[in-house]
């Protein structure tokens, strides 16, 4: 087997003798949910698919291994932050991102475009780039589209985002109008940049609340016929209802052969939602975010291991759940370690809600394989606490 530069598979090891394809296995009737397979040098990816976030190349407290045991199958990382520290560089000399953080399964990287929007109070924004102000030490970081694809190539994940400008909510629409044409500007210059032949390179569809703005996005996005299509700007402060008018406008304005790929959304309803307009990939620090505060996810609902109901409580979390935290050990413990402020508490609730998110993605899978998509998970669209079993 030949090595791509990145360490990883070359690629022409994809099943479809290409670095990338996209090829949709299953539909579902009265909707536009689909099940699909995406081809990539370190393997295929089946979706609908949700992806843990693994900002610093780590998804926080979890091993390759632990996470692997999950069923996660594609992990995502961030381009502005492993600039900082330890630095594309150093990834490089390691072989790439995969092999320095231990993974071997695809890998997505964020161009660091939502920090554009996160870290608005020490950034400056032109049409060039941007200009940040680095929390670490203060120097400044310039980020332009062609820097953020040199990054990306270095790092060597399978895929790559464009650099774009995610607009704060709210905004007006002439702000959300100006960042979606520097979007579009930005989205050209990383094409002429990208010159990886082993990483996909994928655009993003922005334009806030405003209808038009997001129509005439995602027609200049599709427009430049890219391995694959993202959604962003959205679970930025919106209402909830916005964004799920955004997911039902878009739904059927992308390219059905192109794997689409909802940025930031981790919520079951939401994703409900977005699988039954089409899209296909998901990615949102939730899980490991509420495990590290004591919160698992449970059949759709939130619970509090710090509660005191739980104390006596020797049932597993979830009997139906086959992760570490279900297995081997109860709510009482869970509360306990919880309680007491130990690691392990943290990591075990981590694992498990990534857990719930790897069955929930899997279960719609099913459903649109077994033709009760629609019956199984409309209620998702609605109810965001709805009791469901999965």
């Amino acid at each position: 087997m030949s090595v791509s530069p990145g360490g990883g598979r070359s690629p022409g090891d994809s099943a479809s003798g290409r670095p990338f394809s996209f090829a949709i296995t299953a539909r579902s009737s009265g909707n536009r949910a689909r099940c699909g397979r995406f081809h990539t040098p370190h393997g295929a990816v089946d979706t609908p698919c949700f992806m843990p976030v693994g900002t610093l190349a780590t998804v926080k407290g979890i091993t390759a291994t632990q996470l692997e045991a999950t069923g996660a199958r594609m992990v995502l990382a961030n381009t502005y932050h492993l600039h900082l520290q330890p630095g594309e560089g150093i990834v490089a000399e390691a072989g790439g991102l995969h092999r320095f953080m231990g993974w071997e399964g695809p890998l997505l990287t964020d161009s660091g475009g939502y920090q554009v929007f996160s870290l608005g109070d020490i950034n400056r924004i032109n049409d060039q780039g941007v200009t940040f102000r680095s929390p670490r030490d203060g120097r400044r970081i310039a980020l332009t589209p062609e820097r953020a694809m040199a990054i990306q190539m270095d790092l060597g994940a399978d895929v790559a985002m464009a650099f774009d400008q995610c607009p704060p909510y709210p905004a007006s629409e002439a702000e959300v109008a100006a960042a979606c044409r520097r979007t579009h500007g930005w989205l050209e210059r990383c094409i002429a940049s990208h010159t990886r032949p082993d990483q996909a390179l994928f655009g993003i569809v922005q334009g806030g609340c405003f209808p038009e703005l997001r129509a005439e996005s995602a027609r200049v996005v599709t427009s430049m016929n890219l391995p694959g299509i993202a959604v962003g700007g959205v679970s930025v402060g919106e209402p909830a209802a916005e964004m799920h008018r955004i997911l039902r406008q878009l739904g059927p304005l992308l390219p059905e052969e192109k794997p689409h790929y909802l940025m930031g959304v981790g919520s079951l309803p939401e994703m409900a939602l977005a699988v039954s307009q089409g899209f296909d990939l998901f990615d949102c620090v939730l899980p490991t975010r509420l495990g590290r505060h004591g919160t698992a996810l449970v059949g759709g609902e939130r619970w509090n291991l710090r509660n005191a109901r739980f104390r006596h409580d020797h049932q597993p979390l979830d009997a139906s759940c086959p992760c570490a935290a279900c297995r081997h050990h109860s709510r009482a413990y869970l509360h306990h370690l919880i309680r007491s402020q130990e690691m392990l508490g943290k990591i075990l609730l981590s694992l498990h809600n990534i857990t719930q998110l790897m069955r929930f993605t899997r279960a719609m899978a099913q459903a649109i394989r077994e033709g009760c998509f629609a019956e199984d998970f409309a209620p998702w669209e609605l109810e965001s606490g709805a009791a469901h079993t999965w």
